[in-house]
């Protein structure tokens, strides 16, 4: 177990602010953590648990501690399952998966973060989420120090969302989560511009590498690498709105692109309204809007935590104002 005292959390946060932790914490097995509960329950001091650092917005120093995983391990069962240490790196994952012959995460290809924070965040993309793959989470209730297994129906996973957020906050320490694969491959790709992409490469029946390849260079095109401009990648949720005001909003922007959630409610992207609001390419000090992605704010150099946060807060307000929506960020601000 590390156990650090006055810690720079600059390389655990992929906007590369730097900050430090009063005492950072990092357990690599069940025992450890254990461990760890015990520590944080005998302690005055607030505490944060992190992953991989992608979808954290570090505001300032930390006077408390800043917990992380580092079980490592990934292992294969019968019938598409897979068990994975939750401070694995989860496009790691996602490459295993494939080369063992288990399928279902190739759209999840070249997400951040770590195993541990997929489970949390509900991450998603080009039509598959999290919630359609995590069979269960092992965890150890630091309350108690125990270990358990929660089961996917008890996350009440939703879109970017699940209990771990918000009811189970700082309640439990992820060690290992399982996913649920199938031995056989079933390409999604009707989300986003997937087909029309591998069109282009003449790939009408893509095989789950040629899948894989197809996201990553997708990504790579509109997201900008955080060891090259620090970002956390997409910030903002997608707003899911009631049909009628989709309604209101398409009698006014026919080109609105969409996603119909159910009956009742359609998904507008994010990154479109930001673009409408003029903002894509923009900057606000040191911090900036992609020039490539609405969604995404960069660091445009020595920026701080609270800077990033000013420009958030600017393109919200213009948001509702054009479009009567509020967006909400998907990153932890700190």
């Amino acid at each position: 177990m590390r156990d650090l005292r006055d810690y720079s959390l600059k390389r655990h946060n992929t906007f590369g602010i730097e900050a430090r932790c009063r005492r950072f914490l990092e357990f690599s097995d069940e025992g450890e953590a254990v461990e760890v509960a015990r520590i944080l329950r005998e302690s005055s001091l607030p505490f944060i648990i992190i992953g991989g650092g992608s979808n954290l917005l570090l505001t300032g120093d930390y006077d408390g501690i800043v917990v992380r995983s580092a079980i490592r391990g990934c292992r294969f069962e019968d019938g598409g399952r897979m068990v994975c240490g939750s401070g694995e790196t989860f496009d790691d994952m996602v490459a295993a998966s494939i080369e063992a012959g288990y399928y279902g995460m190739e759209n999840l290809s070249l997400i951040p973060g770590d195993v541990g924070a997929s489970a949390v965040q509900n991450i998603g993309a080009y039509g598959v989420e999290a919630k359609d793959l995590v069979e269960c989470v092992w965890a150890v209730e630091i309350a108690t120090g125990e270990p358990c297994v929660i089961d996917n129906d008890a996350c009440e996973y939703a879109y970017r969302q699940s209990r771990f957020k918000h009811d189970w906050k700082n309640r439990y320490l992820i060690t290992r989560v399982a996913y649920a694969l199938s031995p056989t491959f079933t390409p999604r790709l009707d989300y986003g511009n997937v087909r029309a992409e591998l069109q282009k490469q003449g790939i009408t029946s893509p095989t789950a590498r040629q899948l894989r390849q197809t996201i990553i260079d997708i990504r790579n095109a509109k997201l900008p690498d955080p060891q090259v401009t620090g970002n956390a990648g997409s910030f903002f949720m997608n707003p899911v709105v009631p049909r009628r005001k989709y309604e209101e909003l398409a009698a006014l922007y026919p080109d609105m692109p969409h996603y119909k959630v159910d009956d009742q409610n359609e998904k507008i992207p994010a990154g479109w309204m930001i673009d409408q609001c003029g903002w894509k390419g923009r900057s606000l000090g040191r911090a900036g809007v992609h020039s490539k992605q609405a969604l995404v704010l960069v660091n445009l150099g020595g920026a701080t935590g609270r800077e990033i946060v000013a420009l958030c807060e600017a393109i919200r307000k213009d948001v509702h104002d054009k479009f009567g929506i509020d967006i909400h960020p998907e990153v932890n601000i700190v």
